[in-house]
C-alpha cells in the first residue's frame, strides 16, 4: 500500500490511484483522452503533479452528474498547464456549466415530480399520465422522450 504525503509535489500512478479512489487503468484512460497529464521519468514511469488529484476529483464528480468526457475535456483545457489552478481558475470554469447544470436540475426535478406515482404502478389513467403518447403524437416534436425534457 502506497501513501501520498501531504507535501508531495508529484505522485506515482499507484499513489494517485489510491488517494483518488480511481483505478490506474482509468487514470491511464484519462491521460490518453487528454483529461490529465503526466511527465515521464528516465525509467519511463508516470509522475503526476499533485494538482492532478483535484482534476481527477472534478472528472469523477462531473461524470456522476452525467457530463460527457468530451465536455469535461473542453472545460479542463481552460485551466493553466504551467501552474496549479487557483480558486479563481476553478470559479471561471464552473461558470461554463452553470446554465447546463441548472437545466439538468430542472429536468431531474420534473422527472422526480412526474414519476413518483408512475414507476411500476400499472395504472390505467392514461389521460393524466405524463408518459402517455397516444398515436405517437409527440413524434412531431423530435426524437426521444419529449414530455419530461426541457422545454
Amino acid at each position: 500500500m502506497t501513501h501520498l504525503a501531504w507535501n508531495a509535489k508529484e505522485a506515482t500512478i499507484g499513489e494517485l490511484a489510491e488517494r483518488s479512489g480511481v483505478a490506474p487503468s482509468a487514470l491511464r484512460f484519462y491521460e490518453r483522452e487528454g483529461l490529465i497529464a503526466s511527465r515521464r521519468t528516465a525509467g519511463n514511469q508516470r509522475r503526476y503533479s499533485r494538482d492532478t488529484l483535484r482534476r481527477v476529483a472534478f472528472i469523477r464528480t462531473s461524470q456522476r452528474l452525467g457530463i460527457p468526457l468530451a465536455t469535461i475535456r473542453e472545460v479542463l483545457e481552460l485551466l493553466p498547464d504551467d501552474r496549479t489552478p487557483t480558486r479563481k481558475d476553478w470559479a471561471r470554469i464552473s461558470e461554463c456549466w452553470r446554465e447546463d447544470l441548472d437545466t439538468r436540475i430542472r429536468t431531474l426535478q420534473r422527472l422526480r415530480d412526474h414519476l413518483t406515482d408512475c414507476i411500476g404502478c400499472g395504472c390505467l389513467s392514461l389521460d393524466s399520465c405524463a408518459l402517455s403518447n397516444p398515436a405517437d403524437e409527440l413524434a412531431e416534436q423530435g426524437p426521444g422522450p419529449r414530455r419530461l425534457v426541457e422545454d
